[in-house]
């Protein structure tokens, strides 16, 4: 890299602070936490409507800590933020149908 490209700085950057490692193993013990939640839940005799919900409540709750934190989308643009909540609700949505198709138009 050229000395003048190394000092070019973009307006549009900006530092942030990055999180301490006590913060990300603060993150990570929330997320075994949940995790342990999810795979109690095997354990626990309860309905499906009760279950599925449930389950799915966990599992956006883990997938925005892990993209917030882990991938850094608290610090980047909220373009890539939208990106990634547009994914998940697209995912969910799919889910559900299948889970609908699954659930009342199979035989038997």
């Amino acid at each position: 890299m050229s000395t003048a490209a190394a000092e070019h700085v973009d307006s549009n950057d900006e530092e942030h602070e990055h999180p301490s490692d006590a913060k990300y193993m603060q993150i990570a013990a929330i997320l075994a936490f949940v995790t342990a939640l999810e795979v109690g839940t095997y354990f626990v005799e309860m309905p499906g409507a009760v279950l599925i919900p449930l389950l799915m409540v966990m599992m956006v709750y883990k997938f925005f800590y892990v993209a917030a934190w882990f991938m850094h989308l608290r610090f980047d643009s909220p373009l890539f933020t939208k990106f990634f909540v547009t994914g998940l609700v697209l995912a969910t949505v799919v889910y559900g149908i299948l889970l609908t198709i699954f659930e009342f138009w199979h035989k038997g």
